[in-house]
């Protein structure tokens, strides 16, 4: 009986730190006005006939708070990454200076920072609805356990109540998060 409560209090647990930390992931590579090595964490080079992170084929660095600066470990990669990251959804314009390549991150306008908020809205709000379906999940599983006479009534309300607090918990940091995350694309 105590196993089934805690197994599915911890899975709870798990499951929504997982998507929390799936969140912050996605939120690295939204671009803000300042240049971050993780922007380019979702770009594939092709290489050597596969695709490879460009992370794990080169350092990043932002020597500037507005340029980004691959340098390849192999330097016959330059082309494939500059075209890796001209085709990239992020709208880059990178080039070859020498053995590195360059990208000079335009400045923000406006209405592209206010798409960068609702972008970022939207995959905030698919958070959130990732974190009740964990709690819809537990509670059918708890609601379940009852029904088997696993548990008793008081201890499924018990633990229906502190899912319901673990659930509030992580929307309220999934919401604080975004605040954060729309001050730092919205400062010029």
């Amino acid at each position: 009986m105590e196993n089934i409560l805690n197994d599915t209090k911890e899975d709870v647990k798990t499951k929504m730190g997982k998507a929390i930390e799936s969140l912050e992931g996605t939120y690295l590579a939204i671009r803000t006005g300042r240049a971050s090595v993780s922007l380019l964490d979702k770009i594939k080079v092709e290489v050597y006939g596969s695709l490879t992170p460009i992370n794990q084929m080169s350092s990043i660095s932002a020597p500037e708070p507005r340029m980004l600066v691959v340098q390849p470990y192999d330097k016959s990669a330059l082309k494939a990454i500059e075209k890796a990251v001209r085709e990239s959804s992020l709208g880059l314009s990178p080039n070859i200076d020498g053995n590195v390549v360059r990208i000079v991150l335009p400045e923000l306008t406006r209405e592209r920072r206010e798409e960068l908020v609702k972008h970022t809205s939207k995959v905030t709000e698919e958070s959130k609805i990732a974190i009740r379906n964990i709690r819809r999940d537990a509670m059918d599983v708890l609601k379940a356990a009852e029904k088997a006479h696993q548990i008793s009534e008081d201890d499924e309300k018990r633990a229906k109540d502190d899912i319901q607090k673990l659930t509030d918990d992580h929307i309220a940091k999934v919401d604080h998060m975004f605040e954060k995350k729309k001050a730092e694309i919205l400062t010029v």
